[in-house]
C-alpha cells in the first residue's frame, strides 16, 4: 500500500467535515427531539452483535447484506449491524417485556455490504420510529404522519407518498393456489413490471380465466387515486382480506390528505418491498426525480415472536446523510466571539457566560496564527473585560 492508498476510503464509505458534520448532528437533534414530542422513546442497541441473533426474524433478509466478523474473546460469529428493525424487536420483546404499547425510536450508523441510498453509500446513518402493540390502521396512520413530519422537519414538505399492501398480493396469490417456486417467479415480475413475460407465464399455469385475470391485472394496479376503485372492479370480493386491505389503503389515504394537504399520493398494489418480514400496509416516501425512495416503512405483525414474544408493529427509516443532503434547512447561527491568550480568571468567568448564553468562544493560543472570522473580540477596558464588535 502506498504512501497516498493508506488515505483511501473503501467504496461506499465516506466521512463528514466540519460544515456537512454539525448539518448531520443538528438534524439528528430535531428529528429525534421531534420523536419524543411524539411519546417515542430514544434505543441505542449496539453497533455489533452475535450473528445468530442478529440475523434472526426480520433480520435474515439482511444476510447478503450484513459484514461479518469474528468475536476474538469467544470465538462466534459476530455481524455489524445493516438494519435496526430486528434489534429494536430485540429489545421490545426480549428486554421492555409487557403488552403495553411502546414507541421506540433510534438513530445511529448501520452498515453494509452493497450500495444503497441515492448516494450509493454502503454507511448510511438510520434514523426511524416503531411501534409495537398495536394492530390497527391507526397505528399506520401514526407512523405515516410522523414519518411525514419527519420529512418536513429536514426541510422536505411536499413529498410523494407511495401506498400498498402486502395482504393484497399474497391474498391473490393464495386464492390462486400457487406453488412456492410460482409465486416467486411471479413475485420478480412484479417487481421488475415486466407485464408481456408476465401474461406469458400465467398462461402457461392454465389457470381459471378470472384468477389469471387477477395475476395480470394486480401490476396494472399503479398510479393515482383512481387505482383504489379499479381495484374494486378487478380485485374487488377475491377475499375479505383483499377488500379490507383496499378499504384501510382508502382510509389512509383520506386521512393523511387532512393532515398534509401538500402530499401528493401514488399506489401500487403489486409492492413488494425489499424486505419479506412486511405484513400489511406498506409506504414510502419520494421525491420527483429521485428514483429511489428517501423514507419507507411498513407493518410487520408478530416481529418479536422469535425472541420470544410475537408483537404487532409499524414502522419506517430514512438515511439522515440522504436527508441532510436533499434538505434546505438552515443552521441557527452563533456568533463568534475571539478572546485572547490569557490566564486572568476574570477573562475565564466571562467566555464560561458567553458560552452559557450562546456564542461560540474561541480563545487564542500564544504563538499561534488563528483563521477565524470572528463577530466580536474580548478586550480589557480598565480591567473589565468587555465584548467589542470587530467592525469599529
Amino acid at each position: 500500500m502506498t504512501l497516498a492508498d493508506r488515505w483511501l476510503l473503501p467504496d461506499g464509505v465516506d466521512e463528514s467535515l466540519p460544515a456537512q458534520a454539525e448539518r448531520i448532528e443538528h438534524l439528528r437533534r430535531t428529528l429525534l427531539n421531534l420523536h419524543h414530542s411524539w411519546g417515542y422513546q430514544l434505543v441505542i442497541p449496539p453497533l455489533l452483535e452475535y450473528l445468530d441473533s442478529l440475523l434472526t426474524g426480520a433480520g435474515s433478509d439482511l444476510e447478503n447484506e450484513t459484514f461479518k466478523v469474528i468475536d476474538q474473546l469467544s470465538g462466534r460469529m459476530m455481524g455489524i449491524r445493516a438494519d435496526f428493525t430486528s434489534q429494536v424487536a430485540r429489545i421490545d420483546a426480549h428486554c421492555l417485556k409487557g403488552d403495553a404499547i411502546q414507541r421506540l425510536s433510534y438513530c445511529g450508523s448501520v452498515l453494509r455490504t452493497v450500495p444503497s441510498g441515492l448516494d450509493g453509500t454502503r454507511s448510511p446513518i438510520q434514523i426511524g420510529a416503531e411501534l409495537y402493540g398495536h394492530g390497527g390502521v391507526e397505528s399506520d396512520v401514526e407512523i405515516v404522519s410522523l414519518m411525514i413530519e419527519t420529512l418536513s422537519a429536514s426541510g422536505i414538505n411536499a413529498p410523494v407518498l407511495d401506498l400498498g399492501h402486502v395482504d393484497i398480493v399474497c391474498d391473490l396469490m393464495s386464492s390462486c393456489d400457487l406453488s412456492d417456486s410460482q409465486r416467486d417467479i411471479i413475485s420478480g415480475l412484479y417487481k421488475t413490471k415486466d407485464l408481456p413475460e408476465l401474461e406469458v407465464f400465467v398462461a402457461s399455469l392454465e389457470l381459471p380465466e378470472n384468477q389469471s385475470n387477477w395475476l395480470n391485472a394486480l401490476p396494472r394496479l399503479c398510479g393515482d387515486e383512481s387505482v383504489i376503485s379499479r381495484a374494486h372492479k378487478l380485485i374487488g370480493g377475491v377475499s375479505e382480506s383483499t377488500d379490507a386491505a383496499l378499504k384501510q389503503l382508502q382510509w389512509v389515504k383520506d386521512t393523511i390528505s387532512l393532515r398534509f394537504p401538500n402530499v401528493q399520493f401514488h399506489f401500487d398494489l403489486s409492492d413488494l418491498v425489499s424486505y419479506n418480514y412486511h405484513t400489511g400496509l406498506v409506504f414510502a416516501a419520494y421525491l420527483p426525480g429521485q428514483g429511489n425512495a428517501i423514507a419507507r416503512g411498513g407493518r410487520y405483525n408478530n416481529i418479536g415472536e422469535v425472541f420470544g414474544r410475537s408483537r404487532l408493529a409499524t414502522g419506517f427509516s430514512a438515511d439522515l446523510k440522504t436527508l441532510v443532503l436533499l434538505s434546505d434547512f438552515n443552521l441557527p447561527e452563533s456568533k463568534v466571539v475571539l478572546a485572547p491568550a490569557s490566564d486572568d480568571a476574570s477573562l475565564w468567568e466571562v467566555i464560561s457566560k458567553l458560552r452559557s448564553e450562546g456564542f461560540k468562544v474561541v480563545q487564542a493560543l500564544n504563538g499561534a496564527t488563528l483563521a477565524l472570522n470572528a463577530d466580536f473580540e474580548l478586550v480589557c477596558v480598565n480591567g473589565d473585560w468587555q465584548t467589542v464588535s470587530v467592525d469599529l
